[in-house]
């Protein structure tokens, strides 16, 4: 028994020692864990909760070259409420007047609904209440004052999340060119035009902070401060000219709707510099109104038609193998090259007429003769001399998916026996309406090829990055004397009874330019074929300033002639600079110039937060200054007439009510 008793202690003392080893290995493992991993578990149970946040980085704006603002990022804000984070004290003072206050601003529960649902979240210790997506800073700022959010993030428990929207004050105008920031449903950013082009420069530097999971998917920024702050992206001016762009948008669109077209596009380059002044590009959509959809001016090559007659021309004048004043006989409108047959609009033809006046009248039979003489025992020599204009490559222009030219050269698969005279009157070739635009600028500028520019500086603020200076193609893409022939020539188009120009011709303000008629898919089947009616040219034509070209595909209604379509918009254009547009517009020096544009900038905020609700004055803005302001208030706008705000058809202090559209009369 006794024996029995003592082994029985024994197994006591064993397991209590057992037990006793295993609670010291359990301290021991403790402390280890307390004292000296201490701090990398701290960390790993940190990162769970706590995480860095990237902070995006606002994109820099693009302006005119007037200094108006065509795209920029503004600010959204979307509101959550932390109804634990105020005190006992705060929350019952403010909670009903708060609720009130949301109730009645948005409109989408009664006050009692909102606090109701505040008391049940705090008492649940549920941190992250959803208010509001997306407010306007206006709308930010009026929530940022009610009862108990005016105290801040740790007293009053309001919670911001701020996103930057992308704005493009012209709307539609321009919008294929400026391009576009588009963030898809795979979170994947789509860009075109300026915003693809220069998103290196408008790219800033994101910044970092820290934030703290409230929930699942739900995390809350620790503290007021960043560790790291965001740097806006740089700046971009563009040569675009906001009154210029919107004559051209408008005559455009004018132009098409008078002539049931399918699409059409405008571009104004500056004579001497290449700065494209305006862009207009234009399609008929589904819903049978026009939109900007294709960069029509940059990426459509086609048979470009009797404009392309201008190379021809170039070509036979600088190689000597004609002068204007060579004779040709127009065969009553008829020719045949290889059993193929090119006719003139006239089919009774011009008679005997000099090289100059085949220009003049847009003789087909002419052209075709004189190249076919010309060049038909070495047709590389004249292809050669039209690469030396610049086709067969693309410009190089700022703007990404230029489309390059296309000519035939000997030795080609579509080189054919008809290939020379069909080229010569722009036929068998491929050239987008930019490309043609070069060539006539090049005429305009005494012989001097410049590549087109849509960009002309990269700012940081009031400080220069980058300027674009203008660059030369080909110095001289002629003799001077072929240039002054052809300057001439272009001039008689308009002058000279029975030029094709001569019905745009007037005695206020010189232009000169050629007309172009082509057909577009002609020798296929299933009834394809179409007209692209077309003008290119230049004004004023003694002191040339501008050069423009307006290409339009597919009228159904009228006339299909390219003096008759393209041609009015091109007169309208030129009117309209002529006689509207001052030299002294022009920005000459940018340092001077770019104050006045962050004043703009800054006026633009400055009104918006300063109106709230009311209808402010924009009487005297620029249309895309007026819509971005009125737009950001959260109304509609529709704009009637051109130029700047004459009229706004709510009084200045009336309260706006966001059903509202308002109306600008443009003076």
């Amino acid at each position: 028994m006794g024996l029995a008793n003592k082994n029985e202690n024994n197994r006591a003392y064993l397991v209590f020692g057992f037990m006793l080893l295993i609670c010291f290995g359990i301290f021991a493992k403790m402390s280890i864990i307390q004292f000296k991993d201490g701090e990398k578990w701290r960390s790993k149970a940190d990162s769970l909760t706590i995480k860095d946040e990237s902070i995006p980085a606002n994109r820099g704006n693009i302006y005119s070259a007037d200094g108006s603002l065509l795209a920029t990022s503004i600010p959204k804000y979307t509101i959550y409420f932390d109804p634990f984070a105020p005190t006992d004290e705060n929350f019952e003072k403010n909670i009903k007047p708060l609720s009130d206050s949301l109730a009645k601003f948005l409109k989408r529960k009664t006050s009692g609904q909102y606090e109701s649902d505040f008391r049940r979240a705090r008492s649940n210790k549920k941190r992250y209440l959803h208010i509001a997506t997306k407010l306007s800073y206006t709308d930010y700022m009026r929530l940022k004052s009610f009862p108990l959010f005016n105290l801040g993030k740790n007293k009053g428990g309001m919670i911001i999340d701020q996103v930057n929207v992308r704005e493009y004050p012209m709307g539609m105008i321009a919008n294929r060119t400026i391009g576009y920031e588009r963030i898809n449903d795979d979170g994947s950013i789509t860009r075109k035009g300026v915003e693809a082009a220069f998103t290196d420069y408008l790219t800033g530097k994101e910044g970092r902070r820290k934030v703290q999971k409230m929930s699942k998917r739900l995390w809350k920024p620790i503290g007021d401060e960043n560790e790291i702050d965001p740097r806006d992206g740089l700046d971009i001016i563009t040569t675009i000219d906001v009154y210029i762009q919107d004559i051209a948008h408008h005559a455009l669109l004018k132009a098409l709707e008078d002539f049931g077209a399918h699409h059409g596009t405008v571009i104004v380059m500056e004579t001497e510099t290449g700065h494209i002044k305006a862009i207009s590009n234009l399609g008929l959509g589904e819903n049978g109104s026009y939109s900007e959809t294709i960069n029509y001016a940059v990426v459509e090559k086609h048979d470009p038609g009797s404009t392309f007659k201008l190379a021809s021309y170039l070509a036979l004048l600088d190689e000597g193998k004609a002068d204007t004043a060579t004779i040709y006989d127009t065969h009553n409108g008829l020719v045949t090259f290889s059993g193929k047959r090119v006719r003139d609009s006239n089919n009774r033809g011009y008679g005997k007429i000099s090289l100059a006046r085949g220009f003049e009248v847009s003789s087909n039979t002419v052209v075709t003769q004189a190249v076919n003489e010309a060049f038909k025992d070495n047709p590389k020599e004249f292809t050669d001399k039209l690469e030396s204009f610049g086709f067969n490559k693309p410009l190089g222009i700022d703007l990404l998916g230029e489309a390059s030219s296309y000519i035939p050269v000997p030795g080609d698969r579509n080189w054919s026996k008809i290939a020379l005279p069909w080229m010569a009157y722009g036929y068998g070739i491929l050239v987008t309406p930019l490309q043609t635009l070069a060539l006539y600028n090049a005429v305009a500028n005494d012989g001097k090829m410049v590549k087109p520019q849509f960009v002309q500086e990269i700012r940081d603020v009031n400080n220069s990055v980058k300027v674009f200076e203008t660059q030369v193609i080909n110095p001289q893409i002629v003799k001077p004397q072929v240039v002054r022939e052809m300057q001439d020539i272009l001039k008689n188009v308009m002058k000279k009874k029975g030029g094709t120009g001569h019905r745009l011709y007037s005695t206020d303000f010189s232009m000169a330019g050629k007309t172009g008629t082509a057909q577009m898919n002609y020798g296929k089947s299933g009834g394809g074929m179409y007209y692209a009616s077309s003008f290119v040219g230049y004004f004023p034509a003694e002191e040339p300033k501008y050069s423009c070209i307006v290409v339009i595909h597919r009228p159904t209604k009228g006339s299909y002639y390219g003096g008759d379509v393209a041609g009015p918009v091109f007169k309208r254009l030129a009117q309209k600079i002529f006689t509207d547009v001052p030299s002294i517009k022009e920005i000459k020096d940018i340092d001077k110039t770019l104050p006045e544009i962050n004043k703009k900038y800054e006026k633009y905020y400055s009104t918006v937060k300063n109106t709230g609700n009311k209808m402010p004055n924009v009487v005297g803005l620029s249309p895309m200054d007026a819509i971005a302001i009125l737009e950001n208030l959260g109304v509609r706008v529709r704009t009637t007439g051109f130029g700047k705000v004459k009229s706004q058809s709510i009084q200045v202090g009336q309260t706006l009510d966001r059903t509202q559209t308002i109306i600008l009369e443009l003076s």
